[in-house]
């Protein structure tokens, strides 16, 4: 019967599912003298679900273990790579900062005295969020839209027109920073 309900209800997915086999036939005895049969239920029937909620039982407590407790070779090699990953960071760093360097000089360098009047505000607001980046809570597509559009006075459309123009120098530019090409 023990078998038929670890197999029927998929308990065999514990950890030290043989031990726990043997645990329950022999929590089973201990609990014999429970069963009533003037109650009206079959014994078959009484054992079965009682089987079954010790297992139940048995998988919460392996839940919460598992939730509780960590694997000691895995905590370390987790530790391990988030500490090289920490230590490594600084060319990075280093890499990012020459990149919105870079991309400052460029967008500086664009000829804003040939740029349309919504295509200048554009510019001048791209240069203001850019400017301000450390300040800006949210910094998500619909919350640059709505930065753009309290800036500029344009609406949505307008903007993106201005945008698409901006995109093709800037993805000149980092295709440049991508082949190594800058030269300032």
């Amino acid at each position: 019967m023990v078998d038929k309900i670890v197999f029927t209800y998929r308990f065999t997915t514990l950890p030290n599912i043989e031990e726990l086999r043997d645990d329950c036939k022999v929590w089973l005895t201990t609990i014999l003298a429970k069963y009533d049969p003037n109650r009206g239920s079959k014994a078959f029937s009484y054992f079965s679900v009682i089987t079954k909620n010790w297992f139940i039982a048995q998988v919460k407590k392996n839940s919460k273990r598992a939730k509780r407790e960590v694997d000691f070779n895995s905590a370390t090699a987790e530790l391990q790579k988030s500490r090289m990953i920490s230590e490594n960071t600084f060319i990075e760093d280093q890499i990012e900062k020459e990149f919105w360097d870079y991309l400052w000089i460029e967008i500086d360098s664009w000829d804003s005295d040939n740029m349309n009047e919504s295509e200048r505000k554009v510019y001048n607001a791209i240069k203001i969020l850019l400017d301000s980046k450390e300040e800006i809570d949210i910094f998500n597509k619909k919350a640059v839209y709505f930065y753009l559009r309290e800036i500029t006075d344009l609406n949505t459309k307008q903007i993106v027109s201005q945008l698409n123009k901006m995109k093709k120098k800037y993805l000149i530019f980092k295709n440049k920073w991508n082949n190594d090409k800058i030269d300032y």
